[in-house]
């Protein structure tokens, strides 16, 4: 423990250090513990004394190690400058704590000492929580909670640089339900929510793990089917068209949709720039073909 010596100035600052409702920590300036505040030690959920003689290394995520490490050598390196990071720390039965940790360099106040840190230790898990939220939402549609285009196109993109770098085939879906404008003229734009939602829970249900499934606006859906060529393509349009045709019973009634699909496939090797635009406008005119033989063929048909 710190131990409180001298004048009031002290016993004020060990009061701080004690009862500080943010985790201090002092440590030696290759991060051994010397002393925790009772904060700390909840946060960490272990006793003060378990932490003492500890390397806060230890306790720090694997993940997040390396950056640990180097944060506290820069300090070594440039004392005058403190360091504010983010990291996670481990508690005992395992659970990691995103924490932000801001260090200091205190320079030894007489002949003898040695130098030492100081770590004012922030658990940010509801921030963290927070920015995981908002990140979520941008990157996925609210009605259905599949990705959006933004993170379609990123998938895509990526998709593409692996099939570059391993000369696999990238093939991508795109999709929209047939007659969804009736349905929302007829039955009301909540019923048509429900059927866009009832689409993408069917649609899931096909997926593979490596595919990506997106909602890019409106009735229209696509798939990024990584490491897949077009019979392999085939054979998940040919499910999904299957998923579907049984109608879906919304606020007790049957509500029968269809789909048109488009296939556009883009051979390993390439690079990516020169076959995103191509493999989605591939993909989106045979849907439309598709589109258009559908119609006919209903049209014939009556």
């Amino acid at each position: 423990m710190i131990e409180v010596v001298g004048e009031h100035p002290s016993a004020d600052r060990a009061s701080v250090f004690l009862h500080a409702p943010t985790g201090v920590a002092l440590t030696t300036t290759d991060g051994v513990l010397l002393d925790v505040n009772a904060a700390l030690s909840e946060l960490l959920g272990a006793p003060e004394a378990d932490l003492r003689g500890r390397s806060l290394f230890d306790l720090t995520h694997p993940g997040d190690l390396t950056a640990a490490r180097a944060a506290c050598a820069g300090l070594q390196v440039h004392p005058e400058t403190p360091v504010r990071q983010e990291c996670r720390l481990v508690r005992p039965d395992g659970t990691p704590v995103p924490v932000q940790i801001a260090t200091s360099w205190v320079a030894p106040q007489a002949a003898g000492q040695e130098p030492h840190l100081v770590m004012i230790i922030e658990d940010i898990t509801e921030r963290k929580a927070l920015e995981e939220q908002l990140v979520h939402r941008s990157l996925h549609d609210p009605l259905t909670g599949l990705p959006n285009r933004s993170l379609f196109q990123d998938r895509l993109w990526h998709a593409l640089e692996r099939g570059q770098r391993d000369g696999t085939p990238t093939c991508v879906l795109i999709m929209d339900l047939d007659g969804f404008k009736a349905i929302n003229d007829e039955l009301g734009h909540p019923m048509g929510d429900q059927v866009l939602i009832a689409f993408a829970d069917r649609l899931r249900s096909v997926l593979r793990a490596s595919d990506t499934a997106a909602r890019l606006g409106g009735d229209e859906f696509s798939i990024v089917c990584e490491n897949t060529d077009r019979p392999d393509a085939e054979v998940l349009a040919g499910r999904l068209r299957t998923a579907v045709t049984a109608p879906l019973e919304l606020d007790g009634q049957a509500v029968s949709i269809g789909i048109s699909i488009g296939i556009g496939s883009a051979p390993g090797g390439e690079e990516p720039a020169d076959v995103h635009e191509r493999v989605i406008r591939s993909a989106d005119d045979a849907m439309y073909a598709d589109k258009v033989r559908r119609r006919r063929a209903r049209s014939r048909s009556r």
